[in-house]
């Protein structure tokens, strides 16, 4: 149903039932903020969005229903809108496990703030001690879904064929040396393929996977974990190429092709575990259901909407939303972090609806027997803001609002009225990375 569609409900009308459906919550930082999200402890998937990639209430919020997620009901893995290689790091510190070789250090292309914070830190520092007294099949384990890691994922399958075998090492060798020049500016490889200026590498980074996958069972019997994550690299690989390509044939493919990546991993990352359950973390725009949106409307999907068709009602999609404060943020892409002022919301927008209750945090769940009357409520169109790495507070309508029915978007919406931006590790390189970074600081 499209937004033309949706019958407008009376604001009077519309106050009420979000004031009466609203359950008011405490600080994130409070030690029983998750008590209220005891009830998703039964689904499978869940995932948990934000409106902003730089804003603490999220992180923290998402941090503490993690915890009680995987320490009450056994979910085993975090999954989240980072690149692979670089959330390995956090991977093999909360598991107890040796680092990994890398190309360059992790965290530090733009926008480095969004994972490389005080509120990350924190999780991995619980999760590492949660994992501490369990078997190592037990652990829960951290992994990135992004593709935009084309010259970290080479370099990772390169090691481990160097360490596993050197005979195809250098054969990946040979079959990367078409994306070799391209690994620090991928973009501009998308561009003279687009352009005809350049034959594609596509043959190549697929006879790099299935060179690899032809081998698989005698990877596996050395060594599991290690070929799992060669494994994914190559797929990334394959993925990035597709990417940056598809770059310059319209947003809409690219999204799609990136979203696609995103949720093709994570069940990947689901079957490769035993009772598989997962957190996921990412932007509001990948988690709710995209057909309830104007994204969807002009033919982009996401995660959401693959998960809410894969796993049904066992995937619960959260959505996160503030009015004002302050955002960790850029002015433009690849410029240094700001701490930003967020205007307060736009009269016609769902945050302000949630405004309107007067409630400073709380969370709305429309599942069940309350999805009759307050789903009828929540169902018509209003724009909804979205920030991400970058903020443009001046053309604010045009660069971070859409339309949505909140009702087909999400399950259930955590409101925080006024918020305050990411704490980051720092700007500039930590001491001693790669070896203690992101942790030993």
């Amino acid at each position: 149903m499209t937004m033309q569609s949706r019958m407008a409900v009376n604001e009077t009308d519309l106050l009420h039932g979000m004031r009466a459906a609203a359950e008011r919550l405490p600080s994130p930082d409070a030690p029983d903020f998750a008590d209220a999200f005891e009830r998703f402890g039964d689904a499978r998937v869940v995932l948990l969005g934000e409106a902003t990639h730089g804003t603490h209430e999220f992180y923290a919020a998402r941090a503490a229903i993690t915890r009680r997620l995987v320490e009450r009901h056994g979910f085993n893995i975090v999954a989240v809108e980072g690149d692979w290689p670089d959330i390995a790091r956090i991977d093999a510190y909360v598991r107890h496990r040796a680092t990994r070789p890398r190309r360059g250090e992790p965290f530090l292309r733009f926008p480095t703030w969004m994972w490389r914070n005080e509120e990350v830190l924190a999780l991995a520092d619980w999760l590492r001690g949660h994992n501490a007294t369990l078997p190592e099949d037990r652990r829960a384990s951290m992994h990135g879904l992004d593709v935009y890691s084309l010259g970290e994922s080479i370099h990772a399958v390169i090691a481990y064929l160097d360490a596993h075998d050197p005979g195809a090492a250098a054969e990946a060798r040979q079959r990367y040396a078409c994306l070799m020049p391209w690994q620090d500016e991928p973009q501009h490889y998308g561009r003279a393929v687009e352009r005809g200026t350049l034959h594609g590498c596509e043959d190549s980074v697929v006879a790099q996977l299935e060179g690899l996958l032809a081998r698989r069972m005698e990877y596996i019997g050395e060594d599991g974990e290690a070929f799992f994550d060669a494994e994914q690299n190559a797929r990334i690989v394959r993925g990035a190429e597709q990417y940056y390509r598809a770059m310059y044939r319209g947003s809409v493919a690219s999204w799609n092709l990136r979203d696609r990546h995103m949720f093709d991993t994570l069940l990947r990352l689901m079957a490769h575990r035993e009772d598989a359950r997962a957190v996921i973390w990412a932007h509001n725009s990948h988690v709710g259901n995209a057909s309830a949106t104007a994204m969807g409307w002009h033919g982009e999907f996401n995660i959401g909407e693959l998960a809410r068709a894969a796993f049904g009602e066992e995937a619960v999609l959260i959505g996160f939303g503030t009015d004002r404060g302050t955002v960790a943020a850029a002015s433009d892409w690849g410029a240094d972090m700001r701490v930003m002022q967020v205007r307060p919301a736009r009269e016609d927008s769902w945050e302000a609806a949630f405004r309107r209750t007067g409630l400073a945090r709380s969370l709305t769940d429309w599942r069940g027997p309350r999805r009759k009357v307050l789903g009828e409520m929540l169902s018509q169109t209003l724009l909804e803001r979205a920030i991400g790495v970058v903020y443009r507070p001046e053309t604010e309508r045009a660069s971070h609002y859409f339309e949505a029915v909140l009702a087909d978007q999400f399950d259930a919406f955590v409101w925080f009225e006024e918020t305050r931006a990411v704490t980051p590790l720092g700007h500039e390189r930590p001491h001693g990375a790669p070896e203690t970074w992101p942790f030993g600081l």
